[in-house]
């Protein structure tokens, strides 16, 4: 493994561990506020001991996602010299932001954890909400600082120096909206339906609980509606990478040749020394529609762009077609959990779907993050600076590797078993008071 590939092979493992925790932390305090806010309603018991097992569970992945959190900015100088040496000053607002949101959410947390029953419950219910607020606006800013990779502006590049820096234009680039937009929608279906499938599996071992089937029926309600909207998102991000990298695009559709009415691919393995894509399904024109909106635009295809400038065409292809399987597979559950609640049945076989379904948003946005990084490559600042010259002199970055891949392995564990104890121990609560009743 030569110091490059380990110094992407550290990042892309740490983001993707980060990813999750973080995905968890932006959306888990708005399943939380839910509940409490029917429990202040409706003054329902099962209600204030789903918050409390929620708000257990949000504290604990604060805490592994301020970690991981700060181990990748830690990298960012450690590993790419290069690229903060010039991208530092241009895309430092977004993080100084992301910064300022996450000490808001450190506050809230803390004076949610232990106001109750010391403030005016509204105001309490108020700190929680702030957490998820707070927690979703890191999430744009971190989100608009990687989207100045992709679409890099407020700055002239003159003689291999950043001049005339604007972090304002930096900040708001032309890629910040859709992809800030499809990673929040994201986040939300995934954690939907993690949530979902936890409570699934508890409520087939306790099918009476009325506190599992709010918890899921809360889930399900923020899963379906975000797979529902996602298409629509993604329609519009696509476009947007057609327009600024479609170099991107034509990597994600394994694309070789540029032609009008272009085809969408569905599957298949490219080859990129023949320009074939074989075993797939192509759909004529659609690719043209998805970009343009037109069935017989002109899509540019990969050997419109120098060889080295290509993306690796295989690991995008399929990252894209694993993302897009698995969006559609969550529409469909979805429309299913819709047909099926409005009948007032969920029947064990949805439960036990639901439960398998668990990883799946975790995987597409998995899949997404590689779409997003590994089809920018060469480029770590698109159309400006190529990866290999941003990566940093320092030899044994293997060593490096090694060492935090072992340090996503411990603190994985601990997590597990946090959550593991911390279900235990509702489960023995809730069996105490059904024999208490």
């Amino acid at each position: 493994m030569d110091d490059l590939l380990a110094a992407r092979s550290t990042m892309a493992f740490s983001l993707g561990f980060h990813i999750i925790f973080a995905s968890i932390g932006m959306v888990m305090p708005f399943f939380m506020a839910v509940a409490h806010f029917l429990y202040l309603k409706k003054n329902r018991t099962e209600d204030l001991e789903l918050t409390k097992l929620w708000m257990k569970g949000v504290a604990i992945l604060f805490a592994v996602g301020a970690v991981s959190g700060t181990v990748l900015s830690f990298e960012l100088g450690l590993l790419w010299p290069g690229f903060m040496k010039h991208a530092g000053a241009i895309i430092g607002m977004p993080f100084s932001w992301e910064g300022t949101a996450f000490f808001l959410e450190a506050i809230a947390i803390g004076l949610y954890l232990y106001g109750w029953n010391r403030m005016n419950r509204w105001v309490h219910w108020t700190a929680g909400l702030i957490v998820g607020i707070s927690g979703f606006a890191s999430g744009v800013f971190v989100v608009a600082a990687n989207s100045w990779m992709n679409s890099p502006a407020g700055f002239e590049w003159v003689n291999g120096q950043a001049i005339n820096i604007d972090p304002v234009a930096a900040m708001f680039n032309r890629s910040w909206l859709h992809q800030t937009l499809h990673m929040q929608v994201a986040a939300i279906q995934a954690v939907g339906f993690a949530v979902a499938g936890m409570h699934a599996f508890l409520l087939l071992k306790r099918k009476n609980s009325t506190l599992h089937m709010r918890a899921l029926k809360i889930a399900m309600a923020f899963a379906t509606v975000a797979s529902l909207i996602q298409p629509l998102v993604g329609h519009f991000a696509a476009q947007k990478v057609a327009e600024y990298q479609p170099a991107k695009l034509a990597a994600m559709e394994a694309h070789f040749h540029t032609e009008p009415r272009a085809s969408l691919i569905i599957g298949g393995i490219p080859d990129v020394n023949t320009g074939e894509v074989h075993g797939a399904i192509k759909l004529p024109g659609m690719l043209s529609f998805l970009a343009f909106n037109d069935f017989n635009a002109t899509v540019k295809g990969l050997y419109d762009f120098p060889r080295e400038d290509w993306p690796p065409v295989m690991v995008t292809h399929f990252a894209f077609q694993i993302m897009v399987g698995l969006g559609s597979l969550m529409i469909g559950l979805g429309l299913l959990y819709v047909f099926l609640i409005r009948k007032n049945i969920l029947p064990n076989w949805f439960l036990k779907i639901l439960i398998g379904a668990a990883p799946l948003g975790f995987v597409a946005i998995e899949a997404g993050w590689v779409v997003t990084e590994v089809g920018r490559q060469p480029w770590i600042i698109y159309g400006v600076m190529k990866t290999r010259d941003a990566v940093t002199p320092m030899p044994g970055i293997q060593f490096h590797f090694y060492l935090f891949l072992v340090l996503y392995l411990f603190l994985s564990f601990v997590t597990a078993w946090l959550f593991r104890r911390q279900l235990q121990v509702a489960e023995g609560n809730m069996t105490k008071e059904a024999q208490g009743d």
